[in-house]
């Protein structure tokens, strides 16, 4: 028979609708009934891509004698993190402060009942000892024992966990250093964490880290803009995003990148592709493209939108959370190939140039199999085997194309079809850059499809829902679902004016401010005010998969604030900025994000409004947007919209002037005179 999960709406959670396990979803019922049968709450947190919830699943959760045990001691609870990301911070902070380790997926954890603090957990647990880790079943016993011979011990060291909970929200703390000796301090840190001889950061596992990234290439351009140099600064960004291009972690056939890599080389990946992490990377390759033209970054790009156009969308606009690291039951065996496989699907020239490209002639990296990784750029390649450019780029285009039509007739890793409100947020963004930065208006229509799935789909009564599936949307917003979207659309109405954009976005901000601010300290929670009661209450700063809810949300605000001249806005974010001023300087590499939010205040910002004819005014904004000036802002506004417009622009023009473009720089709400000239107006802007 099967369990409650039958009901819920996620696919994570219908994976073990089936389990014999008695699996109830995160809800009064399950909670009520822990408390009125005093059991102890065995809480599991997953998501549908993680290889280890699959293995442990396998395990222990679809083993009938397991199941007996914890249905007999335990009140079963299982949770998708991707879905309720509340629980997800709130229990994975509380297993660090029980462990005094990093915590992950599966996440376990026993609670308490009637508090619903934990009193010990863990990530993954084998069925049977082995990993230095105690067996699944023995584990159970021992903590069935415990919760019934000591609940006096473990009320104490819940009650220490709750005092420690209660005091981790920052306090306001004052600054000690200068605004630009923690930026500055921030990018030395990163390059003492760089990687100079394979980029990005640290060692195995290796993410991609794209905040880290963007703030080390924004400190670059504002230290050229003073007349500075920081030229190793634009080489760790190019040559970690070189490494990850050519790495086994992107995936060369179908475009889209891996999770992380294995190793510090990026050439083993845990296989699962995210749409959170693509999304943040299309913006950061679009943003190295505005420095010249780049075959590497500008496939990367492309083959990453087509990816995500032919594996991740849904019919109505929206995109899918991810896909599975697994398939047949094996990780990442729908990317890899043995040598035989690809000599017999290619002619000798292009099997030369594929076995030169990927390897294939080394020695094999996966288990006996080849995952395909660079191991030299293209050029050299074509150079080693003496051939001509153009004639090499087409037998490599038509190798990938076997490959890629061979791959396609094995057993595929699975979809999670649910769309995530935030992380759709940050793909308008990732489309809105990479459609600017490659002139791809069909990209630009993606962006404005998602953010028209989103006002229909999970807008409702004024209120944004934090995820979607089959026709259904769930759970109360978070605060990462208001600011990615709100960043989102500011960032496409710099490529694209839509009034109907600009007004969601003043609605979604209006919202946020009444739902999410702390009036008090300043600073955003994440959750509304009028969320589920939890054992705490996070507000995040610090740059994890996502940047944290507190610097989208600033940095969104400050653009709205400036773009409408609303002083509302502005003030939120600089109190947020005051708040979490203290704790940006104990980490400042930990906040990339926000010192960006940052940033913006200390150097001064342009903001370029044109209003004339479309068709003018985009030649205009493509002058404008050449190069990478992260300090400028530029919005195309049509006179015939007939929408919210900045309140400092004249509402009254003549008909001459609707048939040019003019221009008005503003710099800190203060504007410039009507500019009608480009030559004048380059001249204001230098």
């Amino acid at each position: 028979m099967p369990n409650r999960l039958i009901n819920e709406t996620s696919p994570y959670l219908l994976q073990h609708a089936d389990n014999p396990v008695d699996w109830h979803p995160w809800d009064e019922q399950a909670l009520t009934q822990a408390a009125a049968e005093d059991k102890p709450i065995l809480l599991s947190i997953g998501y549908s891509a993680c290889h280890w919830c699959h293995v442990m699943a396998s395990e222990s959760f679809a083993d009938a004698a397991t199941a007996e045990l914890m249905n007999k001691y335990f009140v079963n609870i299982k949770v998708d993190r991707e879905e309720r990301p509340d629980l997800d911070k709130v229990y994975q902070t509380s297993l660090q402060l029980l462990t005094q380790q990093g915590g992950g997926w599966p996440l376990t954890l026993f609670l308490d009942p009637h508090t619903r603090l934990p009193f010990y957990g863990g990530t993954y647990f084998p069925k049977t000892p082995r990993y230095q880790l105690p067996g699944f079943n023995d584990l159970l016993m021992r903590i069935s024992e415990l919760y019934a011979t000591n609940k006096e011990e473990l009320s104490t060291q819940s009650d220490k966990i709750r005092e420690t909970l209660d005091q981790l929200v920052p306090p306001v703390l004052a600054a000690q250093l200068k605004d630009q000796d923690v930026l500055q301090q921030a990018r030395n840190q990163l390059e003492q964490q760089y990687d100079a001889r394979d980029g990005g950061f640290g060692n195995a596992p290796k993410f991609p880290m794209p905040s880290a990234l963007e703030r080390i290439l924004r400190h670059w351009a504002h230290v050229r803009r003073a007349g500075g140099n920081d030229r190793q600064g634009l080489d760790m960004v190019m040559i970690s995003l070189t490494q990850m291009a050519r790495g086994g972690i992107y995936d060369h056939l179908g475009g889209g990148f891996c999770r992380y890599s294995t190793d510090k080389k990026w050439m083993i990946p845990h296989f699962e592709k995210m749409l959170c992490d693509n999304a943040q990377l299309l913006s950061l390759y679009s943003h190295a493209l505005a420095f010249g033209s780049d075959d590497l970054f500008r496939d990367a790009v492309t083959d990453t939108v087509g990816f995500l156009r032919r594996e991740m969308q849904h019919p109505l606009g929206g995109f899918y959370t991810a896909m599975d690291a697994d398939s047949d039951g094996e990780e990442g065996k729908y990317y890899v190939w043995r040598r035989e496989q690809v000599k017999k699907l290619l002619t000798d020239e292009e099997y030369l140039i594929v076995e030169t490209l990927y390897g294939l002639d080394k020695p094999a990296n996966f288990e006996n199999k080849w995952n395909l990784h660079r191991h030299d750029s293209w050029r050299s390649v074509v150079s080693r085997l003496s051939m001509e450019m153009a004639d090499a780029g087409r037998k490599l285009a038509s190798a990938k194309e076997k490959m890629f039509t061979e791959r396609e007739k094995r057993p595929r890793p699975d979809t999670d079809k649910k769309i995530l409100t935030a992380w759709n947020g940050l793909l308008i963004r990732g489309l809105a850059h990479a459609g600017q930065q490659l002139d791809q208006p069909e990209w630009l229509d993606q962006a404005q499809g998602i953010v028209d799935f989103l006002s229909t789909q999970v807008w409702q009564a004024n209120q944004l829902y934090a995820t979607w599936t089959q026709g259904s949307a769930k759970y109360p917003g978070y605060l990462d679902d208001y600011a990615n979207v709100l960043d989102g659309l500011l960032e496409l109405l710099r490529v694209r004016w839509r009034a109907e954009d600009l007004e969601w976005a003043i609605t979604l901000a209006d919202v946020l401010l009444s739902q999410f601010l702390d009036t008090e300290h300043g600073g955003f929670y994440f959750t509304a005010h009028e969320h589920e009661s939890l054992i705490y209450r996070p507000k995040p700063t610090m740059d994890d998969a996502l940047p944290p809810g507190n610097g989208t949300a600033t940095l969104a605000l400050l653009k709205l604030g400036h773009l409408l001249g609303e002083t509302r806005y502005l003030d939120a974010a600089h109190q947020t900025l005051t708040w979490a001023r203290g704790i940006m300087e104990r980490v400042p590499a930990g906040h990339c994000t926000l010192l960006t939010a940052l940033e913006t205040t200390v150097y001064p910002q342009q903001q370029v409004i044109l209003r004339g004819p479309v068709e003018l005014m985009a030649e205009w904004q493509r002058e404008l947007d050449q190069g990478f000036t992260p300090w400028r802002s530029v919005y195309a506004i049509p006179y015939a919209d007939s929408g919210p417009v900045p309140q400092y622009l004249p509402r009254l023009v003549s008909s001459e002037t609707r048939n040019q473009v003019t221009a008005y720089v503003c710099t800190n709400l203060t504007c410039s005179n009507p500019v009608t000239s480009m030559a004048e107006l380059q001249g204001l802007l230098e």
